[in-house]
């Protein structure tokens, strides 16, 4: 079974926590992966992120809900029982708590007013698909659909580039990722050979153990295996060991199959991987802001 969206979560954390006793979010997580059917394969799935398991941060998020509406209470540091609210909501309250629920309880509804307008959370909490995903989810969801947006623009602006500044781009993202010595270097290596099928070449490191040789070319249709033989084959004239071959668009399963039997090793980098690596090295882009998202520590309130 999926993982369930953290509304739906709600009532059986409310019904786990019933008993009276204490509780903490990370010894009810595993009565309830089992309550609601979610395998430890779906417990381990992560946030898009990748910084934290979204079944526990959906639990977090379902908790912290309930405990704005005074449904569950906090004892001690990261310690919390159901409130008699919480026990009257579950003889009362329908099959499935949630935050249309929750409005009903004043501290609740004057705590989303705060943080929403009266119109979002109407379109996203009571009705739209929006609802199944907790605020952190949909903050980060919000971020990979804008980096997915910028990776195909820049990737739009590649294919126009002229091929020296093509070329230029490529050593700019593997002398910012730890390559090539200083830029003048590498600027010096890519263009002199130019045969071969070698369009230049850069240090691995400042002190120049190693040199890799690079193909950085602009490519309208995916690169086939001929190609990447060519590269593999320059590269044994020069008797070198490591090539990287950087396209704008993509390879062919042939081309990835040839090179993972190569004993010589070759790095095959499409368009979208590039774009990444210019994004995550801050080539080409510039900072339009910078926005940090926190969460509470539980170990922290644990004694």
């Amino acid at each position: 079974m999926a993982i369930p969206d953290y509304q739906s979560i709600m009532r059986p954390l409310l019904e786990l926590a019933n008993d009276g006793k204490e509780h903490s979010i990370r010894e009810l997580i595993e009565p309830l992966s089992v309550k609601l059917h979610v395998s430890e394969e779906d417990r381990n799935l992560l946030t898009p992120s990748g910084k934290q398991q979204l079944f526990t941060n959906r639990v977090s998020w379902a908790k912290a809900y309930l405990n704005r509406a005074g449904l569950l209470e906090p004892i001690r540091r990261g310690s919390f029982r159901i409130s008699p609210r919480g026990v009257e909501a579950l003889l009362k309250g329908p099959e499935k708590i949630d935050v249309k629920f929750l409005l009903q309880y004043k501290e609740f509804a004057d705590f989303l007013q705060r943080e929403r307008t009266e119109e979002t959370v109407r379109s996203n909490d009571l009705g739209s698909g929006d609802a199944l995903l907790t605020p952190e989810e949909s903050v980060e969801t919000a971020f990979k659909k804008f980096r997915q947006e910028l990776e195909a623009e820049i990737l739009q602006t590649l294919k126009t580039c002229s091929s020296y500044l093509f070329e230029k781009i490529v050593v700019d993202v593997l002398v910012t990722m730890g390559y090539g010595g200083n830029r003048q270097d590498a600027g010096q290596a890519v263009g002199k050979s130019g045969d071969g099928g070698i369009d230049g070449l850069i240090k691995e490191d400042y002190l120049g153990l190693d040199t890799i040789y690079i193909q950085a070319k602009k490519w309208e249709g995916p690169v086939s295996r001929p190609e990447i033989q060519k590269f593999a084959g320059a590269l044994q004239g020069m008797r070198a060991r490591k090539g990287v071959f950087i396209t704008t668009s993509s390879f062919t399963k042939e081309a990835k199959e040839y090179v993972s039997h190569l004993e010589n090793k070759i790095v095959l980098i499409d368009g979208l991987q590039l774009v990444g690596l210019m994004i995550d090295f801050n080539v080409g882009v510039s900072t339009l802001g910078v926005y940090e998202t926190k969460k509470v520590d539980l170990d922290y309130f644990e004694e």
